[in-house]
Protein backbone atom coordinates (compact mmCIF):
# COMPACT_ATOMS: atom_id res chain seq x y z
CA UNK A 1 0.00 0.00 0.00
CA UNK A 2 1.42 3.64 -0.85
CA UNK A 3 1.48 6.37 1.29
CA UNK A 4 -0.40 9.33 0.25
CA UNK A 5 2.25 12.53 -0.24
CA UNK A 6 0.87 16.07 -0.57
CA UNK A 7 1.46 17.46 -3.96
CA UNK A 8 2.39 21.08 -3.93
CA UNK A 9 0.07 21.48 -7.34
CA UNK A 10 -2.42 20.07 -5.98
CA UNK A 11 -2.61 22.17 -2.91
CA UNK A 12 -2.29 24.99 -4.90
CA UNK A 13 -5.62 24.36 -6.86
CA UNK A 14 -7.47 23.49 -4.36
CA UNK A 15 -6.58 26.82 -2.27
CA UNK A 16 -7.71 28.64 -5.80
CA UNK A 17 -10.19 26.50 -6.20
CA UNK A 18 -11.93 27.78 -2.71
CA UNK A 19 -11.40 30.70 -2.83
CA UNK A 20 -12.87 31.72 -6.53
CA UNK A 21 -15.96 29.58 -5.59
CA UNK A 22 -16.51 31.69 -2.26
CA UNK A 23 -16.17 34.63 -4.57
CA UNK A 24 -19.23 33.21 -6.64
CA UNK A 25 -21.62 32.73 -3.42
CA UNK A 26 -20.68 36.27 -3.06
CA UNK A 27 -21.80 37.74 -6.37
CA UNK A 28 -24.93 39.79 -5.83
CA UNK A 29 -28.28 37.93 -7.75
CA UNK A 30 -28.04 41.36 -9.98
CA UNK A 31 -24.36 40.78 -11.11
CA UNK A 32 -25.26 37.15 -11.76
CA UNK A 33 -28.50 38.13 -13.56
CA UNK A 34 -26.20 40.42 -15.85
CA UNK A 35 -23.51 37.92 -16.80
CA UNK A 36 -26.61 35.61 -17.62
CA UNK A 37 -27.74 38.01 -19.65
CA UNK A 38 -24.62 38.76 -21.53
CA UNK A 39 -23.31 35.08 -22.04
CA UNK A 40 -26.97 34.70 -24.16
CA UNK A 41 -25.75 37.65 -26.72
CA UNK A 42 -22.41 36.19 -27.11
CA UNK A 43 -24.24 32.93 -28.25
CA UNK A 44 -25.06 35.10 -31.32
CA UNK A 45 -21.34 35.32 -32.14
CA UNK A 46 -19.57 32.59 -31.61
CA UNK A 47 -15.88 32.35 -32.81
CA UNK A 48 -16.08 29.51 -35.68
CA UNK A 49 -19.02 29.12 -38.07
CA UNK A 50 -22.13 27.65 -37.18
CA UNK A 51 -24.60 26.85 -39.41
CA UNK A 52 -28.56 25.81 -38.42
CA UNK A 53 -28.43 22.03 -37.76
CA UNK A 54 -24.85 22.53 -36.65
CA UNK A 55 -23.96 20.69 -33.33
CA UNK A 56 -22.94 22.85 -30.70
CA UNK A 57 -22.13 20.82 -26.67
CA UNK A 58 -23.00 23.09 -23.81
CA UNK A 59 -23.61 22.37 -20.09
CA UNK A 60 -26.74 23.47 -17.31
CA UNK A 61 -24.97 25.96 -15.28
CA UNK A 62 -25.27 25.21 -11.69
CA UNK A 63 -24.19 26.88 -7.96
CA UNK A 64 -23.10 30.37 -9.30
CA UNK A 65 -21.77 29.25 -12.66
CA UNK A 66 -21.51 31.52 -15.68
CA UNK A 67 -24.41 30.25 -18.16
CA UNK A 68 -27.67 29.65 -17.45
CA UNK A 69 -30.62 28.30 -19.84
CA UNK A 70 -30.58 31.75 -21.61
CA UNK A 71 -27.36 30.56 -23.14
CA UNK A 72 -28.74 27.64 -23.93
CA UNK A 73 -31.94 29.17 -26.08
CA UNK A 74 -30.17 31.67 -27.67
CA UNK A 75 -28.39 28.69 -29.72
CA UNK A 76 -31.51 26.84 -30.15
CA UNK A 77 -32.68 30.13 -31.65
CA UNK A 78 -29.99 29.84 -33.97
CA UNK A 79 -31.36 26.35 -35.46
CA UNK A 80 -28.03 24.71 -33.18
CA UNK A 81 -28.57 21.81 -32.04
CA UNK A 82 -27.16 21.34 -28.40
CA UNK A 83 -26.08 18.91 -26.36
CA UNK A 84 -25.68 18.87 -22.75
CA UNK A 85 -23.96 16.45 -20.58
CA UNK A 86 -25.12 13.40 -18.27
CA UNK A 87 -22.78 12.48 -15.39
CA UNK A 88 -23.08 7.97 -15.47
CA UNK A 89 -23.13 6.60 -12.50
CA UNK A 90 -20.24 4.76 -10.80
CA UNK A 91 -16.66 6.74 -10.95
CA UNK A 92 -15.56 9.73 -12.62
CA UNK A 93 -15.36 8.40 -16.43
CA UNK A 94 -16.55 9.93 -20.10
CA UNK A 95 -19.75 12.04 -19.66
CA UNK A 96 -22.94 11.17 -21.56
CA UNK A 97 -24.63 13.55 -23.93
CA UNK A 98 -28.72 14.26 -24.19
CA UNK A 99 -30.01 16.75 -26.93
CA UNK A 100 -31.26 20.32 -25.43
CA UNK A 101 -35.12 20.64 -26.06
CA UNK A 102 -35.93 23.79 -23.59
CA UNK A 103 -35.89 24.62 -19.80
CA UNK A 104 -38.39 21.99 -19.41
CA UNK A 105 -36.69 18.84 -21.14
CA UNK A 106 -34.46 19.08 -18.12
CA UNK A 107 -34.53 17.15 -15.07
CA UNK A 108 -33.11 16.62 -11.88
CA UNK A 109 -29.94 13.66 -12.51
CA UNK A 110 -27.16 13.18 -10.52
CA UNK A 111 -25.79 15.23 -7.68
CA UNK A 112 -29.09 16.88 -8.26
CA UNK A 113 -27.52 18.59 -11.76
CA UNK A 114 -30.29 19.32 -14.22
CA UNK A 115 -29.92 17.11 -17.57
CA UNK A 116 -32.04 16.43 -20.39
CA UNK A 117 -34.51 13.60 -20.72
CA UNK A 118 -34.53 11.51 -23.33
CA UNK A 119 -32.22 9.29 -25.23
CA UNK A 120 -28.74 9.10 -23.56
CA UNK A 121 -26.17 9.47 -26.49
CA UNK A 122 -22.74 7.96 -26.16
CA UNK A 123 -19.34 9.82 -25.35
CA UNK A 124 -18.11 9.88 -28.59
CA UNK A 125 -21.03 11.88 -29.61
CA UNK A 126 -19.03 14.79 -28.75
CA UNK A 127 -16.95 14.26 -31.61
CA UNK A 128 -19.84 15.32 -33.81
CA UNK A 129 -19.67 19.07 -32.06
CA UNK A 130 -17.79 21.99 -33.78
CA UNK A 131 -18.05 24.13 -30.65
CA UNK A 132 -17.72 22.68 -27.09
CA UNK A 133 -18.41 25.02 -24.20
CA UNK A 134 -17.86 23.81 -20.96
CA UNK A 135 -17.94 25.34 -16.93
CA UNK A 136 -14.71 26.16 -15.11
CA UNK A 137 -13.87 27.76 -12.14
CA UNK A 138 -10.95 29.50 -13.34
CA UNK A 139 -8.65 29.59 -16.45
CA UNK A 140 -5.47 31.17 -17.30
CA UNK A 141 -3.98 32.79 -20.67
CA UNK A 142 -2.50 29.40 -22.36
CA UNK A 143 -6.31 27.81 -21.56
CA UNK A 144 -5.26 25.79 -18.73
CA UNK A 145 -8.61 25.35 -17.12
CA UNK A 146 -9.39 24.54 -13.18
CA UNK A 147 -12.42 23.00 -12.89
CA UNK A 148 -13.63 21.13 -9.67
CA UNK A 149 -11.70 18.37 -9.19
CA UNK A 150 -13.26 14.83 -10.73
CA UNK A 151 -11.47 14.85 -14.15
CA UNK A 152 -14.92 14.61 -16.14
CA UNK A 153 -14.45 16.64 -18.99
CA UNK A 154 -10.87 16.35 -18.76
CA UNK A 155 -11.36 12.66 -19.27
CA UNK A 156 -14.55 13.50 -22.10
CA UNK A 157 -12.60 15.84 -24.01
CA UNK A 158 -9.38 14.04 -24.78
CA UNK A 159 -8.84 13.49 -28.23
CA UNK A 160 -11.97 15.21 -29.41
CA UNK A 161 -11.72 17.24 -32.58
CA UNK A 162 -14.01 20.16 -31.85
CA UNK A 163 -12.71 23.97 -30.60
CA UNK A 164 -13.66 23.86 -26.46
CA UNK A 165 -14.47 26.83 -24.69
CA UNK A 166 -14.31 27.87 -20.96
CA UNK A 167 -17.07 29.84 -19.64
CA UNK A 168 -15.93 31.70 -16.64
CA UNK A 169 -17.24 35.00 -14.71
CA UNK A 170 -15.02 38.39 -15.35
CA UNK A 171 -12.77 37.89 -12.69
CA UNK A 172 -11.85 34.14 -12.91
CA UNK A 173 -9.20 34.90 -15.88
CA UNK A 174 -6.02 34.20 -14.10
CA UNK A 175 -2.77 36.13 -15.53
CA UNK A 176 -0.56 33.45 -13.74
CA UNK A 177 0.05 30.11 -15.14
CA UNK A 178 -2.76 27.41 -13.21
CA UNK A 179 -0.67 24.30 -12.03
CA UNK A 180 -1.44 21.51 -15.46
CA UNK A 181 -1.78 17.78 -14.56
CA UNK A 182 -0.18 15.69 -17.63
CA UNK A 183 -4.54 14.58 -17.90
CA UNK A 184 -5.49 18.20 -18.03
CA UNK A 185 -7.16 18.98 -21.51
CA UNK A 186 -6.55 22.92 -22.45
CA UNK A 187 -9.18 24.89 -24.24
CA UNK A 188 -8.57 27.17 -27.27
CA UNK A 189 -11.16 29.96 -26.36
CA UNK A 190 -12.11 31.64 -23.36
CA UNK A 191 -15.57 33.39 -22.82
CA UNK A 192 -16.18 36.20 -20.28
CA UNK A 193 -19.58 38.15 -19.95
CA UNK A 194 -18.28 41.19 -20.65
CA UNK A 195 -15.09 40.70 -22.18
CA UNK A 196 -16.65 37.85 -25.21
CA UNK A 197 -14.28 35.21 -26.38
CA UNK A 198 -10.80 35.39 -26.70
CA UNK A 199 -8.25 33.03 -28.16
CA UNK A 200 -5.81 31.59 -25.80
CA UNK A 201 -2.06 32.08 -26.11
CA UNK A 202 -0.48 29.75 -28.14
CA UNK A 203 2.24 28.09 -25.70
CA UNK A 204 3.34 25.27 -26.88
Amino acid sequence: MHEMTDDPRTTDKAQLRARLLAARDAMSPFILSQAIGELAVWMYSLPVEIGEGDTVAAYVATRREPGGTAMLDALVDRGVRVLLPIVPEGPPQRLQWGVYCGERSLEEGRWNLLEPQGIRLDPDTLVQAALILVPAVAVDRRGVRLGRGAGYYDRTLEGIPGQVVAVVHDGEVVDHDLPEEPTDVRVQWILTPSGGFEPVRDDT
